[in-house]
């Protein structure tokens, strides 16, 4: 009896959670290019990488080993985060990634986390890689007003690498101009847009970064408002360039070091929530924008020198960034949230990095979002930070698109991937010959039988097959994929 009180008990506790409007702080961090497989508490060796701050939220918190993001690589799946919708229902429909030059991908008057969030009073704040672009021109100017922004999308600020670790601007964004710009003289230098601003410097860049997300954090002390802060490492994106105090100190190379720089950033962000009382009322989600590159050939070579010293960076998994294969798609995602999420434990259930936007609207209650306008592919998956069980998966399906064009769908232990790529506009789409030819066939895979995803079973299971497809051509026909 004492027993079935007590689960009863923590059954109702979690459901009134789920229910409860609540007003924690929020801080998402979306690590860029980083591994299944490359922290401890997913099965990196200790003797090449130590991840202790990461290690602390899974102990502290929750971790996920079926999350997934929507694309292979970067653009997309921090569009998906941002909105709760899928970037293939956006131009940007062909898996590739948005140009430094590039308008903003997001039409100002689209519900955001942000705004979301902003009309329930939290200070809103984005730190880190924006990737999503500026304007409405057909080509940033950046020698002016970066306008419409993430300021337009509901933070109240911003401090940003406008694309990538290595892109052509070399500069930091602050609000709605360049960081530091003198003047629109632009210089004639290669590979670089030649601003008149000071230039990041690459093994710094994390460092100034986190120094800007504990500062911002820092201004929200005392402050009655509940803060958001979206940050968004740099690490471990080409180029990889560890900072001076994390040069050496993996067995794993300068990637391993990379590695120590992102955990070391997660500490400064911890114990800039430590210092001003906020970390025990505040909910902190990890995870990365895709899997990890594990194709030969990188900027540094670096990550080859990581796998050559032992570090499986996506772990067991096939593939990596770009790929249609698990190891694109399935990242760490750890949870953290003192007296709600229960502590050192694993969950299982299949959930997405789009779920971010539904989830966090749920946890100050919001729970009924219009479909065909704001989060149309984010299911509320809140009921599994809570550890509450349910009797049936929170999400039937999940659709996936790797950077070539190709979508796949998930649905409980299976895999259908569609095998048929996208073109961008005006140009062919990638021929299916070559290493990755194998990604361009269709074929159903069983990943608890397969998890290496090496044979099609659609064969002997062709009315799951033909179930997965008819599904993924609906979602896609339709504007939404949510109930």
């Amino acid at each position: 009896m004492i027993r079935i009180f007590a689960t009863f008990s923590v059954a109702c506790f979690a459901l009134a959670l789920a229910a409860a409007p609540l007003s924690p702080n929020i801080v998402v961090i979306l690590a860029d290019d980083y591994g299944y497989g490359s922290l401890g508490t997913y099965g990196a060796d200790s003797a090449l990488i130590r991840t202790p701050h990461l290690d602390r939220l899974a102990r502290e918190g929750r971790r996920f080993t079926d999350a997934y993001t929507p694309s292979s690589v970067c653009t997309p799946t921090r569009y998906a985060l941002v909105t709760g919708r899928y970037c293939w229902r956006t131009s940007l429909n062909h898996g590739g990634v948005a140009n430094t030059l590039d308008p903003l991908l997001i039409e100002p008057g689209r519900p955001t986390i942000a705004s979301l969030l902003k009309k329930h009073g939290y200070a809103t704040g984005f730190v880190g890689k924006w990737h999503l672009g500026y304007g409405t021109a057909p080509r940033v100017d950046y020698t002016k007003e970066l306008k419409p922004g993430p300021l337009e999308l509901g933070f109240d600020y911003q401090f940003a690498v406008p694309q990538n670790h290595n892109d052509i601007t070399r500069v930091f964004v602050e609000n709605h101009r360049v960081f530091g710009l003198r003047s629109a003289k632009l210089a004639p230098v290669p590979g670089k847009l030649g601003l008149d601003a000071p230039e990041r410097d690459d093994p710094q860049t994390m460092g100034d970064l986190t120094k800007r997300a504990v500062d911002w954090l820092a201004q929200r002390a005392g402050q009655p408002a509940p803060f958001f802060l979206y940050f968004a490492p740099v690490a471990v994106h080409e180029l990889v360039t560890p900072s001076a105090e994390a040069t050496g100190t993996s067995k794993a190379g300068p990637y391993g070091d990379f590695i120590h720089d992102l955990d070391r950033s997660v500490g400064r962000i911890l114990a800039a929530l430590e210092k001003q009382n906020a970390l025990e009322n505040t909910l902190i989600i990890f995870t990365s924008d895709n899997g990890g590159v594990v194709n030969p050939g990188g900027k540094t070579g670096t990550n080859q020198l990581a796998m050559n010293a032992g570090l499986k960076i996506n772990g067991a998994l096939r593939g990596g960034k770009h790929d249609i294969w698990e190891g694109g798609f399935k990242v760490p995602f750890l949870v953290r949230w003192p007296g709600r999420v229960p502590a050192g434990t694993t969950s299982n259930e299949l959930i997405g990095v789009v779920d971010i936007f539904a989830t966090v609207a749920a946890v100050v209650g919001e729970t009924k979002l219009d479909r065909t306008t704001t989060a149309s592919d984010s299911v509320n998956v809140l009921a599994a930070f809570l550890g509450q069980p349910s009797a049936q998966p929170l999400r039937r399906d999940l659709i996936l698109q790797s950077a070539n064009g190709v979508y796949a769908i998930r649905s409980g232990p299976w895999k259908w991937i569609d095998g048929v790529p996208l073109a961008p506009k005006g140009k062919k789409a990638p021929a299916a010959t070559g290493q990755k030819a194998d990604q361009f066939r269709s074929r159903l895979v069983n990943l608890l039988d397969d998890p290496a995803e090496k044979s099609d079973v659609a064969a002997a299971h062709p009315e799951i097959a033909t179930r997965l497809a008819e599904t993924l051509r609906r979602h896609r026909a339709q504007g939404f994929s949510r109930d």
